[in-house]
Formats: structure tokens, C-alpha cells, sequence
């Protein structure tokens, strides 16, 4: 059995293969290592780009309530942009942090 094991690791298409495998795995270009590296970037990008599509998508939907009614721009106006009517007053309330202990 151990000569029937030792004719099989000793044949040339074994240590051809076997030298692949390593080359494809640790020297190669795109190696596994790698790939699995790209792997969780692409993920990771997959996620980015879905919450800049949901954020589009709002902001596209923002954009056309603005333009459609006026009601909606002037709550914009007053709310982004602290525009007031000529017979307002606006309070602007500011929350102080508290100051960290030493």
C-alpha cells in the first residue's frame, strides 16, 4: 500500500498538479487570497450602492413634492433655511453639550 501511495506522489502529472494548486493559491496574480479580498469588497460596494439608490429615490420624490406644491416648499424654506414671514419671529433653541469631565 505505502509503495502504491508513493508511485501516485511520485508521478509527474502529481507534481505538476500539486504545483499548480500552489501557484494558483498563494503566487498567482488573482490568487485566492485575493479573490476572497474582492469578494467582500464587491459586497460591500453591493450595499453602498443600494443606499445611494434608496437615497435617489427620496431625494427624487423630495424634489417632486417640492416643485408640485407650494405648501411643501415654503415648510422647506422654513425649516432648512430658518425664512421667516414678515410678521414672525424666529427662536432658534441650541442644545449646549455638557462639558466632559476630567
Amino acid at each position: 500500500m505505502f509503495r502504491k501511495i508513493f508511485s501516485v506522489i511520485k508521478n509527474k502529472f502529481f507534481i505538476t498538479l500539486v504545483l499548480f494548486g500552489v501557484w494558483m493559491i498563494f503566487f498567482d496574480k488573482n490568487n485566492v487570497i485575493n479573490q476572497i479580498e474582492l469578494r467582500k469588497n464587491l459586497r460591500q460596494y453591493q450595499k453602498e450602492k443600494q443606499y445611494y439608490q434608496q437615497q435617489i429615490t427620496a431625494d427624487s420624490e423630495a424634489t417632486y413634492d417640492l416643485m408640485s406644491d407650494s405648501t411643501h416648499l415654503e415648510k422647506f424654506a422654513r425649516e432648512r433655511y430658518f425664512m421667516k414671514k414678515d410678521s414672525e419671529d424666529v427662536f432658534l433653541m441650541i442644545k449646549k453639550e455638557k462639558e466632559k469631565k476630567k
